[in-house]
C-alpha cells in the first residue's frame, strides 16, 4: 500500500512539473505601454513573441502603495490591448500583463507605473492624434450646424433683396401717374380768365 501511495505522488509531481515547464516556455508580454490616458480611464497595450501559442491575457492593476488589486482576464481572443476603467484622477497605478496559453500563464511582464492626470489636465493631456470618434462626430455636427445657419442667412438675404427690388419696381411704375396727377392739379388751381379774354378788375 505504501508503494501505491508513493507512485501516485510521483505522478502528481510529474504533472505539475510538465505544466510548469510548458507555462515557463511562454514568454512574458513585451513593450507594455499606457495610451489614451485620461482622468478616469486608460488603455494598456502590449506585444508578444511570434509563435507563442497565446489564447488570451491577464492583467493585474494595483494602486501604488495599496495592496488591493484588480484582476482582468480574457481568453479566446487575439487582442493586444485592454481598457482600464473606473480609475481615480491624479493617482499612481502599477500594471502587469501576462499571456495565457492552453498550458497556463506566462510570467508577468515588467511593471508599468503611470499616473492619471487631474481633471483640469484631462484635455491638455490629449495629443492631436488621440482624438476619439465621439469628438470627431461632435465636430462634424458643429460644422453641419454652421453650414445650415449660413444657408438660412443667405436665403433670408436673397428674400430681402427680392422684396426690395419688387417694391422699387412698384414705386417706379407709380411715378408717371403721380406726375400726371400733379400737373392736372396745378392746371386746375391756376388764375381764372375773364370770358372776354381779359382779367377781372375791380371797379373804381
Amino acid at each position: 500500500m505504501g508503494g501505491k501511495g508513493f507512485a501516485a505522488t510521483l505522478l502528481f509531481l510529474g504533472c505539475v512539473s510538465v505544466s510548469s515547464v510548458d507555462a515557463d516556455s511562454l514568454s512574458a508580454p513585451l513593450n507594455v505601454t499606457i495610451k489614451t490616458l485620461e482622468g478616469n480611464s486608460a488603455v494598456v497595450t502590449w506585444e508578444i513573441l511570434e509563435g507563442d501559442p497565446v489564447i488570451g491575457f491577464a492583467i493585474t492593476q494595483q494602486k501604488k502603495d495599496v495592496r488591493m488589486m484588480r484582476f482582468i482576464q480574457e481568453v479566446n481572443t487575439t487582442t493586444r490591448s485592454c481598457a482600464l476603467w473606473d480609475l481615480e484622477a491624479d493617482t499612481e497605478y502599477i500594471v502587469h500583463v501576462q499571456s495565457i496559453s492552453m498550458s497556463g500563464t506566462s510570467p508577468p511582464s515588467d511593471p508599468v507605473l503611470f499616473r492619471t492626470p487631474k481633471e483640469s489636465e484631462k484635455l491638455a493631456s490629449k495629443s492631436p492624434d488621440e482624438v476619439t470618434m465621439k469628438e470627431v462626430g461632435q465636430a462634424a455636427q458643429l460644422r453641419a450646424g454652421e453650414l445650415i445657419i449660413i444657408v438660412v442667412v443667405l436665403i433670408m438675404w436673397a428674400g430681402v433683396i427680392a422684396l426690395f427690388c419688387r417694391q422699387y419696381d412698384i414705386i417706379k411704375d407709380n411715378e408717371p401717374n403721380n406726375n400726371k396727377d400733379k400737373a392736372k392739379n396745378s392746371s386746375e388751381c391756376s388764375t381764372p380768365e375773364h370770358p372776354t379774354g381779359g382779367l377781372l378788375r375791380s371797379k373804381v
